[in-house]
């Protein structure tokens, strides 16, 4: 089963292309039209070391009454439980967050999800590039998430996405196997691309995974597009198709995948799953 949607749909310029001119709730009306949707605006919860925020009530009753009972979210878990230290730049000391694999927090955070619960696809943990003076090892990585893991409540589906694009190995995928944690497979920026890790024997298996298709060089495409997202500026069809030829493979495994497509894939994420969905009819 496939389930293809976008990253956000909070965007005017796909008026004419997902929404008609004039409607007030964009999401009700993206809910016709797709099955799925990522959340990310819950994951920028980080603001000091006293400060976190946590979703608002009143959005989850609002994004939960605009969409279908077969509709679901995937949701990005806020960056307050993923981040090891502190956004800094340059060479800025590192500053520890007190709140990085909180299972508190994370209990706190599941709370404010309860009017959509019935509506949650997978919950995904974003980590960001570890380098050794963040996490000195994938050992010690999957040491730390493991026993946080433990700790948590079941009923949910959890899935993970790591940038370290040397932790994509077999360890890794045995790993979450074992906590029946879902893969997120980033296409994009500086990870390889999702064809070439599934193509690895060790992935034969999965059951079920989150596919997010970004594209190399956000700031770039921005400045193409001038944050106007209604037209493909920049193609990617020979990348596009290895990506659909891997799906192919990947459904006739029974492999349940959810694919969140960004509009810095090439310029319009609506655009890129009109492109996906010609080619998936295509037998070659």
């Amino acid at each position: 089963m496939l389930k293809t949607g976008t990253c956000s749909w909070k965007y005017d310029s796909w008026t004419g292309l997902v929404y008609t001119p004039g409607v007030k709730n964009f999401l009700k009306e993206y809910s016709q039209k797709y099955p799925t949707v990522e959340i990310d605006q819950w994951f920028w919860s980080l603001h000091g070391p006293e400060s976190v925020s946590l979703p608002r009530e009143k959005d989850v009753l609002s994004y939960a009454e605009s969409v279908p009972e077969d509709f679901r979210f995937t949701i990005k878990i806020p960056n307050s439980i993923t981040l090891t230290h502190f956004y800094s730049r340059g060479k800025a000391l590192l500053v520890e967050n007190p709140h990085f694999l909180s299972p508190e927090l994370m209990q706190s955070f599941l709370k404010s999800l309860e009017p959509m619960k019935e509506k949650l696809g997978p919950l995904m943990f974003q980590f960001e590039y570890l380098n050794k003076q963040k996490m000195p090892s994938q050992a010690e990585f999957q040491e730390r998430f493991g026993a946080f893991i433990e700790t948590i409540p079941v009923g949910y589906e959890y899935a993970v996405e790591i940038r370290n694009p040397n932790y994509l190995n077999k360890s890794f995928f045995e790993f979450l196997s074992n906590l029946d944690l879902i893969p997120v497979m980033l296409h994009g920026y500086y990870m390889p691309p999702v064809y070439e890790t599934l193509a690895k024997p060790f992935v034969h298996s999965i059951k079920k995974m989150v596919i997010r298709l970004h594209g190399p060089d956000r700031d770039g495409i921005e400045e193409l597009t001038g944050k106007k997202w209604n037209q493909i500026v920049l193609p990617n069809n020979d990348d596009l198709l290895k990506v659909v030829n891997a799906l192919k493979v990947l459904l006739s495994r029974e492999t349940e995948i959810y694919l969140n497509v960004n509009n810095h894939y090439e310029g319009s994420a609506p655009l890129t799953i009109e492109r996906i969905e010609e080619l998936m009819k295509n037998k070659k």
